[in-house]
C-alpha cells in the first residue's frame, strides 16, 4: 500500500520558519556570550542555550532540504563580531538566557498546538522539553547563587469563597477605592516588571553598539519605554504594601564597539516586542480589576506602535526578511502579460 506524502501546511511552515530565524539569531547571540564568561556554573547553563540552538539549525536545515523548503537567510556568523570586547556582565547572561527561556516555552507550545504531521510535531515537542529544561535549569543556577528575584509573598488562603459583589471588578473610579490585588493579578505584574528588566538592559547594550542614529534613537525609545512600564507595575504593586523584588545586578558594560549587525538587533527588539504584547493580552484576560486591563491594553497599543515603527525602519534598510506566503497571483498575471 503506498502513502502520500504529507505536505506542510501554512502553519507548519510559518512555525518552522519562525523557529529558523529565532535560532539563528540566538546562536549569534549566546555565541558572543560564551567569550566572556567567566562563572563556570553559567557558563554551562549558556553552552546549553547554545547547543540547544545550534543543533535545532542542523535539524531544521536538513527537513528544510527534505521538502524542498527555501532555507532563510536569517543570522550568520556575519552578524556578529567576536572580535568585540565584552558587553554583558555574567548575571545579565544567566538572567537572558532565563527570559529567553520563557518566551521559548511560549513559542514552542504554541508552534507544537499548530502543527499536525507528525515528525512536525515531534519536533517541537523535543524543542519545548529542551527549552523547559534551560528554563528549569538557569532558575536552579539562579536561586542557589542568590540571584533570582523571587515573586512577592502573600498569605496563604484559609478557606475558599465567591465573588459577591460586582465591584470586586471595577477599578477605574478615582473617588472609590479598588480592592486589593488578587495573587493571579499580582504574578502578571511582577513577570511583566521582570521582562521589561531585561528589555531596558538590552535596548541600551544596542544603543550604545549600533553605528546607525536612527536606530540609536529607536532603542533609546525602546529603553525610556520599558523603563516607564516598570514603574507603573511597580507603584501598582506598592499601592497594595507589595514591594517588588530586588532584581540581580544585571550590568552591561560602556563599550561602545559595534558588536552585532543592525539587522539583528532590529529583529531581536521585534522579537522583544511580539513577547510583550502577548503577555500584556494573556495579563489582561487573566486581572479582574478594570483599571488593570485598561493599564495592559493602553501599553500594548504602545508596544505595538513601537514594533511598528522598527518594521518601517527594517523594511528601509532591507533589514526585514520576508516570511513565506501565498503566491501572488494577480502580480503572476501582470508578469505573464509583460513577457
Amino acid at each position: 500500500m503506498s502513502h502520500q506524502p504529507i505536505h506542510l501546511t501554512s502553519s507548519e511552515i510559518a512555525s518552522l520558519w519562525t523557529a529558523y530565524m529565532n535560532d539563528s539569531m540566538s546562536v549569534c547571540v549566546l555565541r558572543f556570550m560564551l567569550k566572556d564568561l567567566q562563572d563556570e556554573e553559567i557558563r554551562e547553563q549558556v553552552q546549553y542555550a547554545y547547543d540547544i540552538s545550534a543543533g535545532h539549525l542542523e535539524e531544521l536545515t536538513a527537513l528544510f532540504r527534505q521538502e524542498k523548503y527555501a532555507i532563510p537567510n536569517g543570522f550568520t556568523e556575519q552578524d556578529v563580531n567576536m572580535d568585540a570586547p565584552w558587553l554583558f556582565s555574567d548575571v545579565f547572561c544567566l538572567t537572558y538566557v532565563n527570559q529567553m527561556a520563557r518566551v521559548g516555552m511560549l513559542a514552542y507550545s504554541g508552534f507544537l498546538a499548530m502543527s499536525a504531521r507528525s515528525d512536525i510535531r515531534m519536533y517541537f515537542t523535543n524543542a519545548l522539553s529542551q527549552t523547559a529544561t534551560l528554563y528549569n535549569q538557569t532558575t536552579e543556577t539562579a536561586i542557589a547563587k542568590g540571584l533570582y528575584a523571587q515573586p512577592p509573598y502573600i498569605e496563604l488562603p484559609k478557606e475558599s469563597d465567591y465573588v459577591n459583589n460586582k465591584k470586586y471588578l471595577k477599578g477605574l473610579n478615582p473617588f472609590s477605592t479598588k480592592r486589593p490585588l488578587n495573587a493571579i493579578e499580582i504574578s502578571y505584574l511582577y513577570m511583566n516588571i521582570m521582562t521589561n528588566h531585561v528589555g531596558v538592559k538590552l535596548s541600551i547594550s544596542f544603543a550604545q553598539t549600533s553605528p546607525t542614529k536612527e536606530v540609536r534613537e529607536y532603542m533609546l525609545r525602546g529603553n525610556k519605554i520599558s523603563g516607564k512600564h516598570i514603574k507603573i507595575f511597580a507603584d501598582t504593586l506598592l499601592e497594595n504594601n507589595i514591594q517588588a523584588a530586588q532584581l540581580p545586578d544585571v550590568a552591561v558594560s560602556d563599550s561602545s564597539t559595534k558588536t552585532f549587525s543592525d539587522k539583528l538587533l532590529m529583529f531581536h527588539m521585534s522579537l522583544l516586542a511580539s513577547s510583550g504584547i502577548g503577555n500584556y493580552a494573556t495579563a489582561a484576560a487573566a486581572s479582574q480589576r478594570s483599571d488593570l486591563a485598561v493599564n495592559y491594553e493602553r501599553l500594548s497599543f504602545e508596544i505595538a506602535q513601537y514594533a511598528k515603527d522598527g518594521a518601517d525602519l527594517m523594511i528601509k534598510h532591507a533589514w526585514l526578511e520576508q516570511p513565506p506566503g501565498v503566491i501572488d497571483r494577480e502580480q503572476l498575471a501582470k508578469r505573464k502579460d509583460q513577457t
